[in-house]
Protein backbone atom coordinates (compact mmCIF):
# COMPACT_ATOMS: atom_id res chain seq x y z
CA UNK A 1 0.00 0.00 0.00
CA UNK A 2 3.33 2.08 0.21
CA UNK A 3 2.40 3.15 -4.16
CA UNK A 4 -1.30 4.41 -2.37
CA UNK A 5 0.59 6.78 0.09
CA UNK A 6 2.68 8.02 -2.64
CA UNK A 7 -0.75 8.36 -5.16
CA UNK A 8 -2.93 10.30 -2.27
CA UNK A 9 0.06 12.72 -1.50
CA UNK A 10 0.73 13.31 -5.33
CA UNK A 11 -2.75 13.78 -5.52
CA UNK A 12 -2.74 16.56 -2.65
CA UNK A 13 0.26 18.11 -4.27
CA UNK A 14 -1.37 18.91 -7.47
CA UNK A 15 -4.54 20.22 -5.63
CA UNK A 16 -2.68 22.99 -3.90
CA UNK A 17 -1.08 23.64 -7.15
CA UNK A 18 -3.74 23.57 -9.43
CA UNK A 19 -5.91 25.92 -6.67
CA UNK A 20 -2.25 28.20 -6.88
CA UNK A 21 -2.37 28.70 -10.45
CA UNK A 22 -6.46 29.62 -10.26
CA UNK A 23 -4.99 32.63 -8.93
CA UNK A 24 -2.05 32.85 -11.03
CA UNK A 25 -4.62 32.39 -14.21
CA UNK A 26 -7.36 35.04 -13.08
CA UNK A 27 -4.24 37.92 -12.12
CA UNK A 28 -2.64 36.91 -15.23
CA UNK A 29 -3.31 39.63 -18.02
CA UNK A 30 -3.05 38.94 -22.19
CA UNK A 31 -3.25 42.05 -24.37
CA UNK A 32 -4.19 41.50 -27.93
CA UNK A 33 -4.14 44.08 -30.16
CA UNK A 34 -5.64 43.29 -34.32
CA UNK A 35 -6.04 45.93 -36.83
CA UNK A 36 -2.83 48.15 -36.64
CA UNK A 37 -3.84 48.26 -32.97
CA UNK A 38 -7.90 49.75 -33.66
CA UNK A 39 -9.13 47.28 -31.96
CA UNK A 40 -7.24 46.57 -28.27
CA UNK A 41 -8.75 43.03 -26.36
CA UNK A 42 -7.54 42.33 -22.40
CA UNK A 43 -8.39 38.83 -21.65
CA UNK A 44 -7.08 36.83 -18.28
CA UNK A 45 -5.40 33.44 -17.81
CA UNK A 46 -8.70 31.79 -17.23
CA UNK A 47 -10.47 33.32 -20.92
CA UNK A 48 -12.59 36.09 -18.78
CA UNK A 49 -12.26 39.51 -21.48
CA UNK A 50 -11.95 42.14 -19.10
CA UNK A 51 -11.48 45.07 -21.74
CA UNK A 52 -12.09 46.16 -25.11
CA UNK A 53 -11.43 49.04 -26.13
CA UNK A 54 -11.99 50.76 -30.04
CA UNK A 55 -9.97 53.42 -31.67
CA UNK A 56 -12.89 56.52 -32.62
CA UNK A 57 -11.02 56.43 -36.16
CA UNK A 58 -11.91 53.22 -36.35
CA UNK A 59 -15.40 53.32 -36.26
CA UNK A 60 -15.70 55.55 -39.15
CA UNK A 61 -14.95 52.33 -41.21
CA UNK A 62 -16.74 49.91 -43.14
CA UNK A 63 -18.91 48.13 -40.33
CA UNK A 64 -18.10 44.69 -42.05
CA UNK A 65 -14.62 45.58 -41.77
CA UNK A 66 -14.77 46.80 -38.15
CA UNK A 67 -16.91 43.26 -37.39
CA UNK A 68 -14.20 41.29 -38.68
CA UNK A 69 -11.57 43.29 -37.38
CA UNK A 70 -13.25 42.61 -33.59
CA UNK A 71 -14.05 38.93 -34.38
CA UNK A 72 -10.54 38.34 -35.18
CA UNK A 73 -9.22 39.67 -32.22
CA UNK A 74 -11.83 37.98 -29.98
CA UNK A 75 -11.06 34.90 -31.31
CA UNK A 76 -7.10 35.77 -30.68
CA UNK A 77 -7.65 36.40 -27.54
CA UNK A 78 -9.37 33.38 -26.41
CA UNK A 79 -6.97 31.41 -28.27
CA UNK A 80 -4.02 32.62 -26.38
CA UNK A 81 -5.98 32.73 -22.92
CA UNK A 82 -6.68 28.83 -23.44
CA UNK A 83 -2.91 27.99 -24.90
CA UNK A 84 -1.72 30.02 -21.21
CA UNK A 85 -3.99 28.09 -19.19
CA UNK A 86 -3.33 24.89 -20.71
CA UNK A 87 0.52 25.05 -21.13
CA UNK A 88 0.81 26.08 -17.16
CA UNK A 89 -1.81 23.42 -16.26
CA UNK A 90 0.58 20.99 -18.06
CA UNK A 91 3.42 22.40 -16.20
CA UNK A 92 1.16 21.51 -12.62
CA UNK A 93 -0.58 17.94 -13.74
CA UNK A 94 2.46 16.77 -15.89
CA UNK A 95 4.22 15.33 -12.89
CA UNK A 96 0.99 13.54 -11.93
CA UNK A 97 1.38 10.19 -12.92
CA UNK A 98 -0.66 6.98 -12.22
CA UNK A 99 0.65 3.45 -11.63
CA UNK A 100 0.39 1.40 -14.46
CA UNK A 101 -0.30 4.20 -16.77
CA UNK A 102 2.45 4.47 -19.51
Amino acid sequence: MAGLGKLVKQAEKMKRGIEALQTQLEAKEIDVASGGGAVKIKVNGTGKFLALTLDPEFLKEDPKLIADTVLAAVQDAAKQAKDYHEAEMAKVTGAFQLPGMF
